[in-house]
């Protein structure tokens, strides 16, 4: 008898499973078969974290561009490679003379972190070499738009960044720049651009109330007068640190980056979080090399191999699918407690750049990452549901003529369905 009533209470349970999926397929193929969604390409997956089912699955091997949903990928990376302090720098006693290369750490000094833990180590010693050799990247990502090297959102990559590679000029009274090497270099006059193009020469308009943060193009030279502005020291400069055993200075704690990267959708972080992670592996800066790592080993289980060109999602050359986007959330939910998984990522009406959008009612059920470039829209991560279940999901939507906010008001609704009824 208990066994009858053991397999009756299972059968209801798979029926009422059914039934819930049905009712989301439902509702989810008449909103794509609409016609709004006629005319552009959308990708969608959705599981349950714990049984591993498929809720709903449209499109989803399909490559769509992910904009900076590709931050997730960086920040799977960065988990599974970084200890739980940032490596600052690394360096090699000599003598009376530090050498010290830098571990591509964005956090010196940066506008928002405001990390001093390098600059105080330094500011300590008597005399420092600066290594320059371990840098074998590039300063732009392939696909990058060349016109994007004044704006906030594309500094250069280098190997020891300072405030965050980027000139920082507001008014107070008189005109403020940060870092103050960069002072005589930031003219107040109106100009249709906010730098030259290949020089490091600034524009703020006098009527500007603002603040303006621009980029400046970044050098070892360069590098080293900052560094002898800041330190009040000459900083002597080589290729190649001095044989011996090197030892690591290490500063914020990981997770203040990560938060940033993906809160703010910061790129320039996730651009450096690449750097720092190859750097573990083999002292050598080179986002390329870590991103094949990534991919043959810890994710060499992909059932759709991505084309994986940068660390932010800044580049329209990334393709990526929906299966790609849930397997990788997939592997962060087993391996990091939910709570700090949550903290994370943005969460819906409340953090980041979801604070304004996909809204619980009584608290969030959205935490996930957005990912816009123009005509192209997709957001990726973890709904939990008004049962208490958790499901990972990724909307890849690309090639619209419609509006952004129009797209995103149809996702919310296909989202609200998931959560009430599921």
């Amino acid at each position: 008898m208990k066994n009858f009533l053991f397999i009756g209470i299972v059968i209801l349970a798979l029926s009422a499973c059914v039934s819930k999926k049905s009712v989301i397929r439902k509702d989810f193929n008449n909103q794509l078969s609409s016609t709004f969604y006629k005319n552009q390409f959308t990708g969608v997956l959705v599981i349950d974290a714990a049984t591993k089912d498929t809720i709903y699955n449209h499109d989803s091997h399909k490559y769509f561009i992910p904009a900076s949903n590709t931050k997730i990928f960086t920040l799977f990376t960065a988990l599974n490679l970084l200890p739980e302090e940032i490596p600052a720098l690394k360096y090699i006693y000599t003598s009376d003379t530090l050498y010290f290369e830098g571990t591509g750490d964005p956090s010196f000094l940066h506008p928002y972190i405001k990390d001093s833990t390098a600059l105080k180590f330094l500011k300590n010693q008597k005399n420092i070499v600066y290594a320059t050799g371990n840098f074998e990247d590039e300063k732009y990502g392939p696909g990058w738009a060349w016109d994007d090297y004044q704006w906030y959102y594309s500094p250069e990559k280098s190997i020891l960044p300072i405030h965050g590679n980027v000139v920082m000029a507001y008014k107070n009274n008189a005109l403020q720049v940060s870092p103050t090497y960069f002072k005589d270099s930031v003219l107040e006059l109106t100009n249709k651009r906010n730098r030259n193009e290949f020089s490091n020469v600034f524009y703020y308009s006098p009527q500007s109330r603002d603040t303006l943060e621009t980029p400046f193009i970044t050098s070892a030279l360069t590098t080293k007068s900052i560094l002898e502005n800041i330190l009040k020291t000459k900083v002597g400069i080589t290729a190649s640190m001095p044989l011996g055993q090197k030892q690591t200075l290490y500063g914020v704690p990981s997770d203040s980056l990560y938060k940033r990267m993906m809160h703010e959708s910061d790129n320039f972080i996730a651009e450096q979080l690449l750097l720092i992670s190859s750097s573990q592996l083999n002292d050598i800066l080179n986002s390329k090399a870590i991103r094949v790592h990534i991919l043959e080993n810890e994710l060499g289980d992909l059932k759709q191999e991505p084309r994986w060109v940068d660390g932010s999602g800044l580049s329209r050359y990334n393709l990526f699918t929906p299966q790609n986007m849930v397997a990788v959330l997939d592997k962060l939910h087993s391996q990091i407690p939910q709570e700090r998984l949550f903290a994370i990522f943005p969460a819906g009406g409340v953090s980041g750049t979801l604070e304004n959008r996909f809204a619980g009612e009584e608290q969030p059920y959205i935490y996930a990452k957005s990912g816009s470039l123009s005509n192209n829209y997709c957001l990726s991560g973890y709904l939990v549901t008004n049962s208490g279940k958790t499901l990972i999901f990724s909307f890849m939507i690309n090639h619209f003529r419609e509006s952004v906010s129009e797209e995103r008001f149809r996702l919310e609704q296909m989202l609200q369905t998931l959560r009430d009824k599921y």
